[in-house]
């Protein structure tokens, strides 16, 4: 029946011609259609629950009972009841046929559902969460004048025939053309059909039929889809009792995911925003899915976030992209032999520098030895957006010969092109595709497509160094200075810069200041003097400083500072010193009871320094790692220099590994191509001629 089903879903879509008629935009479609299918969807499997009910007790027995004794029956299952459907014996499409009753009829069916459903509906007006906001759907159909038609193109669908599962895949696909005309940014992302497939068949390769139950969580479920699609897919193919948990803060896609719920065996989903207000905090699950926004920024709860007593976060990502406090909360949610798949953008593969939250993070996950592989879907894998993505797979209990070893899956060619593309959605990963990708994982070995590496490959060292500049000749200030010394401070008489001149370097009065009158001599500093000495670059200007004894300046050719001593009746003898640099700072003191308020400029010739850092590899062993950054250090840099942090940080990248150089054209082939375009370029000038 559930190729009949699918069947169904143009029909329902074609409930959005009145919409359109209405000058509503496509964009708020889903607004509209959402609490109309909860409300078909909800009805049909009403009906079938009472079914159900008549046949187990009996058609007679059942009859012969209580309105409210059957009323209780259909309480215990937990999964919803409406006292207009059981006890008028009117349905959707019958109210719809009396045109004059309708809003009475209309309004006494949505009444007569149980409080959870029409709170899920948003049936009571209130100021608190509406939900699907049906009510309010409502309003605006009336003011269009178009409520009773609509109702009515919806009371058509009959989904009474069709089992729950068949109505949850129709479910399903509605939800996703939802998501592909709603979706506000890439980063709301509706996973399709394929790659949940993909997710239960390695979720299933990796636990065993066994008579304990599977708890099964969500922390972004959305409306379902991935939750229960992983959960169905599993119980297609083991005995294996399951137990779902979801949670979501989107109000309408919750209420669908929680209406969903009741009508499984055993599943609860809860309303909130998992990373503030986990509603399972005593909870851990044996599988963990998600697929949770890309590139969302958390900025709103930010503070709750910083302020979290859990544990879950062991680092803050930038707040511009919660995907790695969703990764960091579901692990903790992991129990003991859990496993896990994620699906993320590649931000959280190489996002941020050693040393960053990001980095930080990949590097707690792979010291714990929680990532047993990193798969890479093919693009336009999803309906919304062309990106790659991947799927993380997580594993509390990897064995023995797995133990500090991630493999990475290029998966990115193992798909089947669809005949017709659904929004960006162009490819999917088919059934052969999925079969390898697993058996690939199982195998757990290199292949035409697979790596596997020891963790440490994906770890570097970020180190941090000093470096001294020398002159031409190979020589720094530096070797001038003493033990310790840093600089070497001058007494100057004299200091320019071929445009400013400075006598004075300690000015208490600056009625005699170049530009002024000035109102006081802090603001001669704030206003001339301050600008003027910052602006003072030695390398690009002429620069000289003037002592009793001799004058200093850098020679830009040489990359020298050059001292000229003074001699008596003899011309200056020359030094160059080695590469530094002339500092001039300047200072405004107040005054005290002691010292008048006064500027003080003071000039110092220090070494030529820089900070800068190399990235090189990274060994498990500390000695090994020491030994390789000596290394680096005596084959690459050739100045002076001392080393100071070294950061190691953590980065995933699928194009090094998978990296494949384009293949060059054979040198005959082009010479070929160049002869028979020549022969064709004469051709043409000889019918030119003629």
């Amino acid at each position: 029946m559930t190729n009949d089903i699918l069947q169904y879903a143009s029909t329902i879509w074609n409930t959005a011609d009145l919409l359109r008629g209405s000058g509503i935009k496509e964009s708020e479609w889903p607004a509209y259609m959402m609490p109309f299918f909860a409300l078909v969807m909800i009805e049909s499997r009403l009906i079938r629950m009472l079914d159900e009910l008549r046949a187990q007790i009996g058609p007679e027995t059942f009859a012969a009972l209580d309105p409210e004794d059957r009323l209780t029956l259909i309480r215990d299952r937990g999964q919803g009841y409406n006292r207009y459907i059981f006890e008028q014996r009117k349905t959707l499409q019958d109210i719809c046929r009396n045109d004059k009753s309708f809003e009475i009829d209309f309004e006494g069916y949505l009444r007569g559902f149980d409080g959870e459903t029409k709170d899920l509906l948003g049936v009571e007006a209130s100021d608190g969460e509406k939900f699907l906001d049906i009510r309010g759907i409502i309003a605006k159909l009336k003011a269009k004048n178009v409520l009773f038609s609509y109702t009515t193109e919806w009371s058509q669908v009959d989904l009474k025939p069709f089992n729950n599962s068949e109505i949850t895949t129709l479910e399903e696909h509605i939800k996703r053309k939802w998501a592909d005309i709603s979706a506000e940014t890439a980063g709301e992302q509706y996973t399709p059909d394929d790659v949940i497939a993909l997710i239960a068949d390695i979720i299933a390769s990796k636990i065993e039929e066994t008579d304990t139950l599977l708890k099964i969580y969500d922390c972004t479920c959305g409306g379902g889809n991935l939750l229960f699609g992983v959960e169905d897919r599993i119980n297609a193919k083991f005995k294996r009792l399951t137990q779902t948990f979801g949670q979501d803060w989107n109000d309408a896609l919750y209420a669908l995911a929680r209406i969903e719920s009741r009508f499984r065996p055993d599943s609860k989903i809860e309303h909130g925003n998992t990373l503030t207000d986990d509603k399972f905090y005593n909870d851990v699950f044996d599988v963990v899915v998600a697929n949770p926004p890309y590139g969302v920024s958390w900025k709103g709860y930010q503070k709750d976030i910083l302020r979290d007593k859990t544990g879950r976060f062991k680092y803050t990502p930038s707040i511009s992209d919660g995907q790695l406090l969703f990764m960091q909360h579901l692990i903790s949610k992991l129990a003991p032999g859990g496993i896990g798949v994620v699906v993320h953008n590649g931000s959280t593969l190489f996002s941020g520098d050693a040393g960053s939250a990001e980095s930080n993070i990949r590097k707690w996950m792979l010291d714990t030895d929680i990532v047993e592989a990193i798969i890479q879907l093919p693009t336009d894998e999803f309906f919304n957006t062309g990106i790659y993505t991947y799927l993380w797979v997580l594993n509390k209990a990897k064995a023995p010969e797995r133990r500090d070893r991630v493999m990475l899956i290029n998966a990115s060619e193992k798909f089947q092109p669809l005949k017709k593309s659904k929004g960006a959605k162009r490819k999917e990963v088919d059934a052969q595709s999925r079969a390898e990708i697993v058996a690939t994982l199982a195998r757990f070995g290199d292949n035409a497509y697979a790596r596997v590496f020891d963790k440490e490959f994906f770890y570097f060292n970020k180190q941090s160094l000093r470096l001294t500049n020398v002159d031409i000749d190979g020589h720094s200030f530096a070797e001038r200075l003493k033990e310790g010394q840093k600089q070497r401070k001058l007494k100057p008489t004299r200091l320019s810069d071929g445009e400013h001149t400075w006598a004075a370097f300690e000015i208490t009065d600056c009625a005699g200041a170049p530009g002024g009158p000035y109102p006081s001599l802090q603001d001669y500093y704030e206003s001339a003097l301050k600008p003027q000495i910052a602006a003072l670059d030695y390398k690009a200007q002429p620069v000289v400083v003037e002592t009793a004894a001799a004058r200093f300046y850098y020679d830009v050719e040489r990359e020298t500072l050059i001292q000229e001593r003074k001699v008596k009746k003899a011309d200056p003898v020359r030094e160059a010193l080695g590469c530094g640099k002339i500092e001039v700072k300047a200072g405004f003191k107040r005054a005290t009871k002691t010292r008048p308020a006064r500027i003080e400029i003071a000039v110092a010739l220090a070494p030529d320094e820089e900070k800068d850092y190399e990235i090189i590899p990274y060994h498990r062993d500390p000695a090994a790692n020491d030994r390789a950054i000596a290394d680096f250090m005596a084959r690459y840099i050739t100045r002076p220099y001392v080393l100071l942090e070294n950061v190691v940080g953590v980065e995933i990248n699928f194009n090094k590994v998978f990296y494949e150089p384009e293949r060059l054209r054979p040198i005959p082939d082009i010479l070929a191509d160049i002869a028979t375009l020549d022969a064709e370029l004469k051709a043409l000038e000889e019918a030119l001629e003629l």
